[in-house]
């Protein structure tokens, strides 16, 4: 197949669908992930808020999900996304798996971005009379904001991966083109192309999230 107006209308169609998927799910995961991220560390040992049967609990479920391979994932909670979208194929059946395996896998990021925060400014607004609430947002997310940004490339990053997966099974996108048109019609040329795509669309992100990050960096 050789470059024409339709390819590109293809890949156009391609790149939309999978910038859509990554979008969405990415919202949907920081809006769940970030807020468990948080309880894993204040309900941790010798945080603000110990709590130690709250903290294996959540500890154990993000591991959990952690844990399954996304291929498998996308195909075991079938029955799930087709209760929550009321489909499992195509573009919006493949956001639910893509939110599900994004969540814990943020949710550590984000742990491991507030356990950076120095434990003396933590001390510091406690001593004065800071709320949990303040201490959350002022101190913990305030300082570790930069490391959040990354956090957030990180995973978009890895869901555009996920995305690409998610083609083997009609997920749509980009792996759903290189799939349907580069192996199965052993067409060469839309496979390159996808992956080009692929390629400048990931290093892109990943360079506005590094810019970003260093732009908020007040250390």
């Amino acid at each position: 197949m050789v470059w024409n107006p339709q390819l590109f209308n293809l890949l156009l169609n391609g790149l939309w669908e999978t910038i859509y998927m990554v979008g969405v799910s990415l919202v949907i995961a920081a809006g769940f992930g970030l807020p468990i991220g948080v309880l894993l560390v204040i309900t941790g040992p010798e945080h603000i808020h110990p709590h130690r049967v709250l903290h294996t609990a959540l500890s154990t479920v993000v591991n959990i999900g952690r844990s399954l391979p996304f291929i498998i994932l996308l195909v075991a909670i079938v029955p799930f996304t087709r209760l929550v979208v009321g489909t499992s194929i195509g573009t919006t059946g493949a956001i639910v798996p893509l939110t599900v395996s994004a969540i814990p896998f943020f949710a550590r990021l984000v742990e491991t971005n507030l356990l950076e925060v120095d434990r003396g400014v933590i001390e510091a607004a406690q001593s004065i009379g800071a709320t949990t609430w303040q201490i959350i947002i002022k101190v913990l997310l305030l300082e570790a904001k930069s490391g959040l940004v990354l956090s957030i490339t990180n995973t978009a990053v890895s869901l555009i991966s996920y995305s690409a997966m998610a083609g083997a099974v009609g997920g749509g996108g980009l792996g759903d083109l290189a799939i349907r048109y580069g192996y199965q019609r052993f067409q060469p040329d839309v496979m390159l192309a996808t992956v080009i795509i692929l390629i400048i669309l990931v290093q892109g992100i990943q360079s506005l999230g590094d810019w970003i990050a260093r732009k908020i960096n007040h250390r």
